[in-house]
């Protein structure tokens, strides 16, 4: 019996394995529009194809000065929703369940003409502008932005929605001390943005549909936050509304003194210490594509769900093959079954 092929459920979702495809940008949109296209629809529905639980959509904005690049995805207009509901429904067919993952680039929003931050702190590296402090009122404004965005994703169908809050984008920004140095209530609290975000979005999304919300459990930066702090944010992100944590580190800027593993697994300990901590289902990710490691992870209790990301872009049967290995019979579709 393989743990990471059990099903699992949480709230009104059930995925019939623990793999998730992780969330990758392809700044593929050659349009401009925010709209997936056909790279998008082929990216996504072989991995479902290939025997993925949980197919994730990369980071898709709420507005289009939100995009890291103008060739980014978004959902800041009806007219995007009919391109996501044609890949989710593909997927569906194949048996995986769909997910988006909502977000605002914030401080690094390179095509943008002038991106917005919590604070006019620019991100030290080349290509990035300085950001324009966001008021009282914009801040507002954008939470709405993120409910309206949300609206939009279970309009187009989505089984669930994770909200972005790692790897220096907006809502990550607001929860760091490096980067949110307001004297508002948004900087009082370092939670609060994320917060208003995750109310936001809850009060469109059916009562059964679980929110996840990708974090950054420690920060590298010479200065930045440690797990302790994480911790305490992701209470707070808890009691607002979240179901599912999926544990990230990093992203803040250039690596200090500390530095990530960059190792299989050098993660997983982020996950599990969330996991503990709060009593909320975790899903973990990075370097996780050895199926024995894999595995390892679901059955020892250290994560939920596994989020397999580069190792799907080499592998979008990643799943299947990791079934193989565990000496699992693979779930394939029957115009395959003779390779099996």
């Amino acid at each position: 019996m393989s743990h990471l092929f059990s099903p699992y459920t949480l709230l009104g979702l059930t995925l019939k394995n623990r793999i998730v495809m992780a969330p990758m940008c392809q700044y593929s949109v050659t349009e401009k529009d925010g709209k997936p296209n056909d790279w998008h629809y082929t990216h996504l529905t072989s991995r479902a194809i290939g025997d993925t639980g949980l197919v994730l959509f990369e980071m898709t904005d709420v507005e289009p000065d939100g995009r890291i690049t103008d060739q980014d995805l978004g959902l800041w207009s009806d007219e995007q929703i009919p391109a996501f509901k044609r890949i989710i429904d593909a997927c569906h067919g194949y048996g995986a369940k769909v997910g988006i993952q909502i977000a605002h680039a914030g401080r690094k929003a390179m095509d943008a003409t002038e991106p917005v931050a919590p604070s006019a702190i620019r991100y030290a590296d080349e290509g990035y502008k300085t950001p324009r402090e966001l008021s009282t009122d914009g801040v507002e404004a954008v939470v709405g932005m993120f409910r309206e965005a949300a609206r939009r994703a279970v309009a187009a169908g989505v089984d669930t929605i994770e909200l972005h809050g790692a790897h220096g984008y907006l809502i990550h920004q607001f929860q760091s001390p490096l980067t949110n140095r307001r004297s508002d209530r948004y900087g009082q609290n370092l939670a609060q943005f994320g917060v208003e975000v995750i109310r936001a979005v809850k009060q469109v999304m059916p009562p059964t549909m679980p929110l996840f919300m990708r974090v950054s459990a420690v920060e590298y930066a010479d200065g930045g936050y440690d797990i302790d702090h994480g911790i305490e944010i992701c209470r707070q992100y808890r009691d607002a509304g979240v179901d599912m944590f999926h544990v990230s580190s990093g992203g803040e800027g250039h690596a200090g003194v500390r530095r990530p593993g960059n190792y299989p697994g050098y993660q997983v300990p982020f996950a599990r210490a969330i996991k503990e901590a709060l009593h909320a289902p975790v899903t973990a990710v990075g370097i996780l594509e050895d199926a024995h490691l894999a595995e390892s992870v679901v059955a020892n209790g250290d994560a939920d769900l596994v989020a397999i990301g580069r190792g799907m872009l080499r592998d979008p049967y990643w799943a299947i093959h990791a079934a193989q290995v565990l000496g699992v019979k693979p779930e394939v579709p029957p115009q395959y079954a003779r390779a099996f």
